[in-house]
């Protein structure tokens, strides 16, 4: 199967960016990566959530509006297909547990002019980790910054994640179970990994194949 535009998404410390970028490299893919370390809220965010989250996430929705706009209206004739470790809904799920109700309201305003303006991925890949192994991988990459995301927050999120799939009737969403998989270190397991993305048909909606 060919991908004009494929994302792969998944919880804070689920491996997305490295699975992106081993399948752009493996494809000839161009490869969009959220440039998140550059965020100037975020490492106060996690200090001071309540304070910094408005800041941050409207920092977020508007730095990745900008990137996918600009990356996906100058495609490169030489690298058809795009792999990208996000999607703008990333925004609107995140925010809808940092973000305080009458900031919700206006986030979701200035996010549902936004979204408009995107195209969608052809299909949308979410890895799907248990917060136990979650919280291992993130203190074994060792970011300052996150080491005190708690278990409850990465739980809010994937509940986030499911409910925003479950709403999605004509967006192709292939949630994949990698708790034990380790496509990093293991060829076979990333070979499985790609044969399920590449060479089976979905159909709109979430679609949860068993690997």
């Amino acid at each position: 199967m060919n991908y004009n535009y494929l994302v792969i998404e998944g919880n804070i410390g689920a491996g997305k960016t490295a699975l992106a970028s081993m399948l752009a490299q493996d494809t000839g893919s161009r490869l969009i990566l959220e440039q998140f370390s550059d965020n100037p809220f975020l490492a106060k965010f996690y200090k001071d959530p309540e304070r910094y989250a408005f800041q941050l996430e409207l920092s977020f929705l508007s730095e990745r509006y900008q990137q996918i706009k600009t990356e996906l209206s100058h495609p490169d004739l030489f690298q058809q297909t795009v792999v990208s470790d996000y999607f703008l809904a990333k925004s609107f799920i995140f925010s809808k547990y940092n973000l305080k109700d009458d900031e919700m309201k206006l986030f979701e305003k200035l996010f549902s002019i936004i979204n408009l303006q995107i195209p969608r991925p052809d299909l949308y890949v979410y890895l799907h980790v248990s917060v136990k192994k979650l919280l291992d991988n993130i203190k074994k990459r060792g970011r300052s910054y996150e080491q005190n995301i708690q278990e409850e927050y990465l739980k809010e999120v994937q509940d986030g994640y499911f409910g925003f799939f479950k709403s999605q009737t004509e967006l192709k969403i292939l949630v994949i179970d990698t708790n034990k998989v380790d496509f990093v270190n293991n060829k076979a397991d990333y070979q499985q990994i790609k044969k399920i993305i590449f060479e089976r048909e979905y159909k709109s909606g979430m679609n949860m194949p068993i690997l």
